[in-house]
């Protein structure tokens, strides 16, 4: 990294905007905004793909010398524009080939092929000599060796344990969970394990401002969240989503300090109850189908979980503002809506008081 790049991703502007954003984003978790209009979230990603045997760090020189390039955007007093450093380690699939699932590439997107043993009998992997762990603990050692102040860190898909099992089994799992509780237990007791360490792992060794969960540059929440993956949820009852899932997905986000999001992008909303009464779950994440149901969640969850939204055909954010008025909602965008553009004061803040933006 050079000269220039490492003074851009110090420079103390950037962060304290940064900061600012967070201040007010997480002014928004605790029901305290008393702000106009919605939060808006844009933000710029840099890393690509990195695979077993590339150098750590000079993926993470790349996607700094890169991030630089468009640091400033962080200045934006309309939209929160976070830079992320992000690598993708198999895609959604990096804890499935951790657990020892074959994962391979097909025409440029990650695939995965079911394991060839049972349900019941997942063994635990040893991190300490897995090499695509090697891989990822090797990228944020690097990140935080760089030592720079501007981005974040975001993880590697770590998913959520309904997710992988699935992943690695296929719909004989969902049978499993009626036919044999037991083994299917079993098995996803394994997973939220490893998850949590991986998890843990993060937490311990990456700056806790700067640790961001996957998808870090537009799913940015305050210091201190986790996120799951909540894809496969649309697939399982009510009834088996709590005996089965919901334990171990609210002692994931229980590895974080604030609890955290979760993902969706189907049709999950049979699952609101779970949700609302799952107290570390503290923002739901939707996107393509499921960004259809906000009126049902903003309805039916808690007051006190924000929604991140991407605006879709079937949601566009004129509907998106008249469902939430802009509150207890984070919109993605890629560009800023005249309706919604800021003016005036930015909301960077050191001392608790706004100062001019720039």
């Amino acid at each position: 990294m050079d000269a220039e790049t490492r003074r851009i991703l110090c420079d103390r502007r950037l962060v304290e905007a940064r900061q600012g954003h967070l201040i007010r984003l997480r002014r928004l978790f605790d029901g305290q905004d008393e702000t106009d209009g919605a939060f808006l979230l844009c933000g710029v990603s840099k890393g690509g793909r990195a695979v077993v045997g590339d150098s750590p760090g000079a993926c993470v020189d790349r996607a700094l010398t890169a991030l630089a390039q468009e640091a400033e955007a962080l200045l934006d007093v309309s939209v929160f524009r976070p830079m992320a450093v992000e690598f993708d380690i198999y895609g959604v699939h990096f804890a499935d080939k951790v657990l020892g699932a074959e994962v391979f590439d097909l025409d440029g997107a990650w695939q995965v092929r079911p394991v060839p043993w049972d349900v019941g009998q997942l063994g635990v992997p040893s991190l300490d000599t897995d090499p695509t762990w090697q891989m990822a603990r090797g990228l944020a050692r690097a990140f935080v060796a760089a030592g720079v102040s501007v981005p974040l860190f975001g993880l590697p898909v770590i998913a959520s344990p309904l997710n992988v099992v699935v992943s690695l089994y296929g719909q004989s799992f969902l049978a499993a969970m009626i036919g044999h509780p037991s083994a299917a237990r079993h098995d996803l007791g394994v997973i939220g394990d490893v998850q949590a360490g991986m998890h843990r792992w993060f937490r311990a060794n990456v700056p806790a401002d700067q640790l961001q969960p996957v998808v870090a540059a537009s799913r940015t929440q305050p210091p201190g969240f986790g996120q799951l993956c909540g894809c496969t949820t649309q697939l399982v009852s009510p009834a088996l989503y709590r005996e089965f899932i919901a334990p171990l997905d609210q002692a994931l986000l229980s590895v974080y300090p604030h609890g955290g999001m979760i993902h969706l992008c189907g049709t999950h909303v049979h699952h609101t109850p779970a949700w609302r009464d799952m107290s570390p779950l503290r923002a739901v994440q939707v996107n393509d189908r499921a960004a259809e149901d906000v009126e049902t969640y903003f309805a039916e969850l808690r007051a006190g979980q924000v929604l991140y939204v991407n605006p879709c055909e079937g949601m566009p954010l004129d509907r998106i503002m008249a469902i939430t008025g802009g509150k207890r909602v984070v919109i993605v965008v890629s560009k800023t809506p005249p309706q919604l553009r800021r003016v005036g004061p930015s909301y960077a803040q050191t001392d608790g008081h706004q100062r001019a933006g720039p």
